[in-house]
């Protein structure tokens, strides 16, 4: 061999496949410094949450207590943001009514999810007449907003907190079918699913084993979305007078309180309405962070 092949300079290789340092980087950053509008929208909802909880001890009135001495106070020191005709104060009733909004909303959508199961993995794995007619079922209270659904249960079931919570659960069954659905439709054509059924499994614990795991998450990430959806609607049938009943310090029938006497009271309805306007943006904010951070299809999509 000769001596300039020898020292002829060795070829340069080429570094591993993977992943930008920066993009590793970035990954390894928490949710919490990547996405700051995320963090302040969890601590909002958060702060919600813990004056929920603790209500009683934060709220410096009884929410229904009355006094005729105190009606229509502007916002002042005894009552900070002011009283509504009844002389009750506003800032106790915001206090319980992020009670009342966050457990209709929770509960309402635990209802629509529940249902949303049922319904989509029976569609997704049942093929046939019976798929068609489920889907139809589906087709049927997605044609309708949730709103006019909840009006509809409503009319049937009579009013209450309990009522509110079944009716608005009830009309959200139709968009976590459709998920539900797809996601079983994607899952069951995989071929660990397949394997499973060649491997003769008995299906039922085909679905618990490999199907509901790949479905369950997605739902999960949809009910974080849901919720703020579930507090609109039932503040909009409680703003109606077909929703919670009074005196029940809810926002929708604050607003709605509030409407007759907002030219020369506009704390009435400005109140209870920012309280609801702060909480849905601060709830939509975290939904779509956690979406967009751990549902897979959004994640295959980046």
């Amino acid at each position: 061999m000769s001596a300039e092949a020898t020292n002829a300079p060795a070829p340069a290789t080429l570094p591993p496949a993977g992943p930008a340092p920066q993009a590793q980087s970035r990954r390894r950053r928490s949710i919490f410094v990547r996405r700051p509008f995320f963090t302040v929208a969890l601590v909002i909802a958060a702060a919600y949450l813990l004056a929920a909880t603790f209500a009683p001890h934060v709220a410096p009135y009884d929410p229904v207590m009355q006094s005729m001495d105190a009606m229509m106070q502007p916002p002042s020191g005894a009552h900070p943001l002011g009283t509504d005709s009844y002389g009750q104060d506003i800032l106790s009733r915001v206090i319980y009514g992020a009670r009342y909004a966050l457990v209709i909303g929770l509960f309402s959508v635990l209802i629509g999810a529940a249902g949303g199961l049922v319904i989509g993995l029976a569609a997704g794995l049942s093929g046939g007449w019976v798929e068609w007619a489920l889907m139809r079922l589906i087709d049927s209270i997605l044609a309708l907003p949730s709103l006019i659904l909840a009006v509809a249960f409503i009319a049937i079931l009579g009013q209450g907190v309990d009522k509110v919570v079944i009716a608005v659960g009830l009309s959200m069954i139709g968009p976590f079918s459709r998920t539900v659905r797809a996601d079983v439709m994607q899952v069951k054509v995989q071929g660990f699913v397949e394997a499973a059924q060649l491997m003769s499994i008995p299906s039922l614990q085909v679905i618990r084993r490999h199907i509901l795991p790949n479905v369950v998450f997605p739902l999960a990430v949809q009910v974080t979305i849901r919720i703020s959806e579930a507090i609109l609607v039932s503040s909009s049938l409680s703003f109606l007078g077909i929703g919670v009943t009074p005196p029940t310090p809810d926002w929708g029938l604050m607003i709605a309180e509030g409407r007759d006497f907002v030219s020369f009271a506009p704390w009435m309805s400005a109140m209870p309405g920012f309280a609801l306007a702060l909480l849905l943006i601060a709830l939509s904010i975290v939904g779509d962070g956690i979406r967009e951070e751990y549902d897979p299809k959004s994640r295959r999509g980046a």
